[in-house]
């Protein structure tokens, strides 16, 4: 009975990874698609997300099975519930991609993205796909070292925010109010994809060590 417990836990952990592999391709090509204004790789990103959406149901279902069926207790609780606070987090990431491609698509047959601003937004599409990337990696290793190190590119992404509202409020601002907007909005999306990441990273941590970081 014990080993079939453990294989269910593994298999959601596998789930989990698999669901951050789709979003760090959603977060590439909304990127993608942002910068270039191809109007067809937005809508790969958006039809896609249903089978994130998907996934995100099987995981559920297999951690809510787990604590009907098991009844787990202690560490074994503490590990279904955090695979379960897990999952929507990265749902949550897949549809914060969804917005960043459906700004792409709102704009076409124009680039939302003014082109003295692009190496910003470019590099904070870069800094986000890294985080998903690496969290797929701390999930599946249940690296605890890598979970806490991922908190650094998290100040690069704010950092890389902060930039962005400089150069959209400057006084060379001349794209108007609805790119100001669009910037605004990206701007904020890619961070929370970036916060997301880091609490996804800091629930592996809590599996591991039963501690609970800050930032969660």
């Amino acid at each position: 009975m014990r080993d079939a417990f453990h294989e269910q836990l593994q298999s959601v952990f596998a789930d989990l990874a698999g669901i951050c592999r789709s979003v760090e391709t959603a977060v590439h090509l909304a990127t993608e698609a942002l910068l270039t204004g191809d109007a067809e790789i937005a809508e790969r990103v958006i039809s896609a997300d249903v089978d994130i959406d998907l996934a995100r149901e099987h995981v559920e279902e297999t951690a809510f099975s787990i604590l009907s069926l098991q009844q787990p207790v202690a560490g074994d609780l503490r590990i279904v519930v955090s695979a379960l606070r897990m999952v929507s987090e990265l749902e949550r990431m897949g549809d914060l991609s969804v917005h960043v491609a459906k700004i792409a698509r709102l704009r076409v047959p124009h680039v939302a993205v003014p082109e003295e601003i692009r190496p910003t937004m470019a590099r904070m599409g870069e800094v986000a796909e890294d985080m998903v990337s690496r969290v797929s990696r701390i999930i599946v290793g249940l690296d605890v070292e890598a979970a806490i190190e991922l908190g650094r590119s998290d100040e690069i992404m704010d950092q890389l925010r902060r930039r962005s509202f400089t150069e959209l409020l400057g006084d060379n601002w001349t794209h108007g109010v609805e790119a100001a907007v669009d910037l605004a909005l990206l701007g904020r999306y890619y961070e929370r994809i970036a916060d997301h990441a880091v609490s996804v990273a800091n629930r592996v941590v809590y599996v591991v060590t039963g501690d609970l970081p800050a930032r969660v």
